[in-house]
């Protein structure tokens, strides 16, 4: 678990194939006094384990899946990552919880540029943009941010000069892809939401042609239950 908040931007050393995934290097600087084989550590918003540490470089295996859902295939050797250590158990929290698995990637759309600030629009698939509300939480290369507006198919966020010195995002141009995590506590609110309005008298949990709505007779929610509860 980690919370978005970047403590170092890492240099890639090298990536290659590495039987069905690939062998990405990392060189860490100061972070690695800190770092010990078998720890997490979020790369661009990926959860990797350190599987091997020489001077202030850390080996990680990445796996075809991760490849798959991430930009990490897309590294170049120099290029800047950014890292985070997992969350220790009372510590504080400054930005939101992140698990480090990667939703999907985003687009950068365009950037818009505003006296001390920058708004940056991504371009996403429709079911992680139904993942998303104004004003809620939202890692893009593992940088904990907040949504300024959703729209069907792309966010946006606001980024300080901060952010745009001290992580990649800085370094990101228009076309340029990012990996993006929805905030788990909204996934797992629709996921609660839609089993409740989902039939429970079994089949494949949709209604038939003809028959009665989800949550009017199969016990999910409705008006009623509603207003039963208190809500007017």
């Amino acid at each position: 678990m980690f919370t978005g908040i970047i403590e170092h931007m890492g240099r890639v050393k090298e990536l290659r194939r590495a039987g069905e995934g690939s062998l990405l290097v990392l060189e860490l600087g100061a972070m690695t006094k800190e770092v010990k084989p078998g720890e997490s550590i979020s790369v661009e918003g990926v959860c990797l384990t350190v599987t091997g540490l020489k001077g202030e470089q850390a080996s990680f295996d990445v796996s075809q899946e991760t490849l798959k859902r991430s930009t990490l295939g897309e590294l170049r050797v120099g290029q800047g990552v950014n890292l985070e250590r997992s969350l220790k158990v009372g510590e504080r929290m400054g930005g939101h919880f992140v698990q480090g698995h990667v939703d999907g990637t985003g687009t950068i759309q365009k950037k818009e540029e505003h006296p001390g600030q920058c708004t940056m629009w991504f371009t996403v698939s429709k079911e992680l943009a139904e993942n998303m509300i104004e004003k809620g939480s939202v890692a893009v290369d593992g940088i904990s941010l907040t949504v300024v507006e959703v729209k069907d198919t792309s966010f946006s966020v606001a980024l300080i000069p901060f952010t745009l010195t001290n992580t990649t995002l800085g370094l990101k141009k228009v076309g340029d892809r990012a990996n993006i995590e929805a905030d788990i506590l909204g996934k797992w609110v629709k996921r609660l939401y839609g089993t409740m309005l989902a039939p429970n008298q079994g089949g494949s949990g949709l209604a038939e042609k003809g028959g009665p709505a989800p949550g009017k007779e199969q016990g999910g929610i409705t008006m009623e239950f509603l207003k039963d509860k208190g809500f007017e």
